[in-house]
Order: structure tokens, then sequence, then C-alpha cells
């Protein structure tokens, strides 16, 4: 489904992927509400009593929505905040402002410098399909790198706060 071949006004294909984005967050929502409850039917109902879960559980409800809206401006992560807010059981009343406001900015980013972005690959590949998959790979490094840059400096920072305090001479 590529909204770059669309043959439909800027602002239809703006709703059609707001609605696509919409029942995919909320249908994985439900996937890990249903999750939660399938859960409470096994031994593992005593976890998710225990008085840490039931605390993490408030705090993501109380503080996660604003994470669940930024998600969507990520890549793979909105999928997993979703999951996250439906197995925690975050209320509705505050699950969907967040999941709308990020869909809304899903649906504009994405049909504008998303399907921009399909198209150019689309462009290159037809000039030279060599470059086409050097680009992604290089894109694919790029952000590899940044993630392991920050592990590692993440991995630094807390042996550095955790190192015992060096005698005052």
């Amino acid at each position: 489904m590529d909204p770059t071949r669309w043959d439909v006004p800027f602002p239809l294909i703006v709703v059609a992927l707001f609605v696509i984005v919409m029942f995919r967050a909320n249908g994985t929502y439900w996937l890990g509400r249903l999750g939660t409850a399938g859960a409470r039917r096994t031994r593992l109902v005593h976890l998710l009593d225990s008085p840490g879960y039931v605390r993490a559980t408030e705090r993501i409800d109380r503080y996660g929505p604003p994470a669940i809206a930024v998600s969507f401006l990520t890549i793979g992560f909105q999928t997993l905040a979703n999951l996250a807010a439906g197995a925690t059981g975050m209320k509705l009343r505050h699950y969907l402002p967040a999941v709308t406001i990020g869909s809304i900015a899903w649906a504009l980013l994405y049909a504008t410098l998303g399907t921009v972005g399909v198209d150019l690959v689309g462009r290159l590949w037809a000039v030279s399909p060599f470059l086409a998959v050097g680009l992604v790979i290089v894109a694919v490094a790029a952000i590899v790198g940044y993630l392991l840059w920050q592990a590692r400096r993440r991995t630094r920072d807390t042996v550095e706060t955790q190192a015992p305090d060096s005698p005052v001479a």
C-alpha cells in the first residue's frame, strides 16, 4: 500500500492513514489487554498482583500517555508502547487522547516525508539498484551505530556513577 500511488486528494490520504494507524495501534493495545487477562488465569497472577508490578502499572498509566504519543515518531517502538499500555491496563481516558495525537502525527509524517522518502528510494532504484541498496545499508548502519554508541555511553555513565569515590588526600 503505497500512498504515493493513490489517486486521491492529499487530505484524504492523511485521513486514510490516520484510520489505518488507529486500528493498528488500538488492536495492539487490546491484544495487550487480552494477554494480561489470560495471564491472570495462570500462575502469573501472583506477579501481576505484586506491589512492584502494581506500582509500575500506576506509573505507566500516569506518565505513559506522552510516551505513547511520541512513540509514533519512532520506528519499531510504537508497537511495543501500545502493547505495554494494553498489558498494563492503561486507562482509556489516558490512552485514547495519546494514541489519537500520535496517530495524527504519524499520518501527517507518513503522508509527507514517508511517501517522499519511498518515492525517492524508488526513483534511485530505477536509476541504480546498487546505489539504492547502498543507501539503505548506510542508513541502517548509521542507526545501529547510533544505538550502540548510546548503549556504550549509558553503560559508561552507569559504571562511573557506581564507582566508589576515591579517597581524598
